[in-house]
Order: C-alpha cells, then structure tokens, then sequence
C-alpha cells in the first residue's frame, strides 16, 4: 500500500526523487477515475464508464475484467495503449486534504523513488523553496483537481435528466466468460429524447462530449479480451521456458502481440 505524507523541509530537505519508469506501481488498477479534458485522447484507448459512489458519478477508465489487474500494465512494466491516464502520471506525488482541508503535496515514501542522492531530482533549492520540478508537478496535480471539479459538475447534470444506465458488461476471455457489474453508461435512447430546454442544459454544463465520448470508447470493449488473450500467452510462454514472467506485450496495426 503507498504510505503518502506531506512533502516538507523536514522530512525532504536531503532527499531527491526519481522520475519513474514502470508502471508496476499500477498493475492491480482494474479502474481509474478520468477527468473531463482528458476523454478526447482517452477515448482512444480504453473503455470509459460511469462509476456510482453515494449517488455520484464519475468517469472511470476500465483496464481490467477482474478486481487487481489492469490489462495494460505488462509483467515488465511497460503501459500498453495509446494514452496513460491523467491518475498515474503524477505519480510518486498526489494532492491530499490536511486536517484544516488544505490540499497538500504528499509523495509516496514507499515508492522506491525516494533517494538520499545523487541521482534525481531535489525536493528543494538551495535557498529552501521548492525545486522546479516540484513545482511543475503541483501545478499538474492542481488542474487535475480543479477539472474533477468540472467534471463533478458535468456528471450531475447528465444524473438529473436522467442518461445515466447500469451498463452490465460479459466478455469472453480464455478463462472463459467474465461479468462486470457496478458500471454504467449513457442512455443514447434517453439522450435522444430528450426536450430542448435539458438538452441545452447538458450543452451548457460541457456534458455533452463527456456523453459521446464514453458512447464512443464502448468500441473498445473486444480490446480488454485481446490484451487478456495476450496476457495469457505471455504467461503460458515463461512457463515453459521456465524464465522469469518478464515479457511485453504491444500494439501493432490493431493486432496486440507478445515479445
């Protein structure tokens, strides 16, 4: 589990930080939550869905058919797709709420990616404000917060007019047939109908190409049984070569293959 605290003088001023170059960290992620200016290059990737939590929505990528594994992680850490989601790109830093509800930059300290030096980079300059890089990846992490913000609102509206449906997904997978529960969709039929003053309200509110957007990545769907395919013949091929399960897997002309 990440052990995430407040990145200060006191705890960092000596420390330095590697930029990470796996995505193993990520590899049980079968879901993770997308924000609004992200779905255009998202929606060429992966399968979008709404996820409920106490009567909210939210966008959520779909990377995986079973709790704790995303398909788009490879044994060797490598990230199979055409997009990384906006939730992994921060990593080993994330925004989180101090006990006055101050958002704060926190920083995994059970990473691997904090080091005493040389190598990475400091926390601090030498004048004891935070280094540039800091700098840069708060300023990431910010507008990932204010758009979830955006995106919070967007969701409420389609909920309000009602064009959100459970979306129960079956797919066939070398194990055999797997169902996935707990997400949802947009009701096209529901979106069509509906009478121009709600209509407009969902223009209004930038809803709208969040809705088509998630129609569209639906696509997408036959993708997570290829990568499930090629992941089992990865598996397969280490075993009987007795090697270290260490093999990649990648894209090429719509066909996903295994080195």
């Amino acid at each position: 589990m990440p052990n995430y605290v407040p990145v200060s003088k006191e705890n960092h001023a000596s420390k330095r930080w590697k930029r990470f170059d796996s995505y193993a960290f990520a590899q049980k992620e079968t879901f993770l939550p997308l924000v609004a200016a992200e779905l255009p290059k998202a929606v060429t990737a992966f399968p979008i869905a709404f996820i409920q939590q106490n009567d909210v929505f939210f966008p959520v990528a779909l990377l995986g058919l079973e709790q704790g594994k995303n398909l788009f992680v490879a044994a060797n850490g490598q990230w199979v797709g055409a997009y990384v989601p906006s939730a992994l790109r921060g990593h080993p830093f994330k925004l989180a709420k101090s006990q006055d509800n101050q958002l704060v930059l926190c920083v995994d300290q059970d990473s691997g990616l904090i080091t005493d030096g040389p190598e990475g980079e400091a926390f601090f300059d030498e004048s004891g404000e935070p280094s540039e890089p800091v700098k840069q990846v708060l300023e990431f992490l910010q507008k990932i917060e204010a758009n979830q913000q955006a995106t919070a609102r967007m969701c409420a509206v389609l909920a309000k007019h009602q064009v959100i449906k459970p979306w129960p997904i079956t797919l066939k997978t070398p194990e055999g047939e797997k169902t996935i529960n707990g997400l949802f969709q947009i009701d096209e039929q529901a979106l069509n109908q509906l009478p121009g003053e709600a209509f407009l309200e969902l223009r209004q509110a930038g809803a709208l190409p969040m809705a088509y957007c998630q129609m569209l990545s639906m696509q997408h769907l036959a993708t997570l049984g290829k990568l499930a395919e090629a992941h089992a013949q990865v598996a397969s091929k280490m075993a009987q070569q007795n090697q270290p399960f260490q093999a990649s897997i990648e894209f090429d002309d719509d066909m996903i293959k295994f080195q």
